[in-house]
């Protein structure tokens, strides 16, 4: 064995995190290139538990994906959320989706749409046109040129943008999270980071320890954000369980169904309880507007 040293984080940088003071973009960029996984990790899992304890949020959606709308149902009673999925195919595609999205909806909060692709589809005028519609928010912008005229443009017209997620996985990772962080600086009311990718290209594929330092390094980094999200129904409860060891506090797109036919451990909601809590960490269920529900 090598008796060489593993770099790993400086008091300094680990003094600041845990004090809740902003990291400079070289120290972000240092724990991005960091090996010692664990240290960043747990040095997360500090600031996390000082900012919420062991309160780990989760909110039920129901999915209504614009590839498959002839399958479209209303939504169980477990639901606290409406989410349309997928890129719809033009503008009048977009506004009659979410209009048949909120007469099923029966007053839950209706999200959907990535920001970028309703600008490039119609810009000012299509994101007018979804709020009469019916929807609510817009699901996630990607930060980055561009992003904070958008997010201004989707609030001016009254639709709501709470959570920076990525797309895609960034090829820099460090440089996606330091413009998440310039995207609160400039227009600020983010509830939520979704720093792991929603499409995962099978071409470049990522590994379980780029994205856990991702997760680490979002909590660390983005000190104004107050939540790190990871999305339950895609990344499953292995990594979910992990991601809330290193500094995530929210599941997104919890099942809203309470499906009994694997038995009662496995249904949704149990199953997402029963992860959050083996993970030392107590459930608490959110509605689609951030609002805890517990109590």
């Amino acid at each position: 064995m090598s008796g060489d040293a593993i770099p790993t984080i400086g008091p300094a940088v680990s003094d600041a995190a845990r004090a809740g003071r902003r990291l400079d973009a070289g120290d972000v960029r240092a724990l991005a290139a960091l090996a010692d996984i664990i240290s960043v990790g747990a040095l997360a899992d500090d600031v996390r538990r000082a900012r919420h304890g062991a309160a780990t949020t989760f909110v039920r959606v129901h999915v209504l994906d614009l590839a498959a709308t002839a399958a479209w149902t209303a939504p169980p009673p477990g639901a606290r959320e409406v989410r349309l999925a997928g890129h719809p195919a033009s503008p009048a595609a977009a506004v009659e989706a979410v209009q048949r999205a909120k007469a099923l909806a029966d007053g839950l909060p209706l999200r959907g749409f990535v920001l970028a692709g309703l600008v490039r589809l119609g810009g000012a005028a299509l994101l007018a046109e979804l709020k009469s519609a019916g929807l609510d928010e817009v699901a996630i912008v990607e930060p980055g040129p561009g992003a904070a005229a958008a997010v201004q443009a989707a609030r001016d017209a009254g639709l709501g943008v709470r959570v920076i997620g990525a797309v895609s996985c960034p090829d820099d990772r460090a440089g996606w999270i330091l413009d998440a962080r310039a995207l609160q600086d400039a227009v600020g009311g983010f509830e939520a980071v979704a720093p792991l990718s929603g499409d995962a290209d099978p071409t470049t594929p990522t590994t379980g320890f780029d994205d856990v330092r991702h997760v680490a390094l979002a909590r660390l980094a983005l000190e104004t954000v107050p939540r790190v999200q990871v999305d339950w129904r895609r990344h499953g409860p292995k990594l979910a369980q992990v991601a809330l060891a290193v500094g995530a506090d929210d599941l997104d797109l919890v099942a809203a169904d309470d499906d009994t036919s694997r038995g009662t451990r496995r249904a949704p909601l149990e199953e997402v309880r029963r992860n959050i809590t083996a993970a030392g960490l107590t459930p608490v269920e959110r509605d689609g507007r951030f609002a805890s529900l517990a109590g």
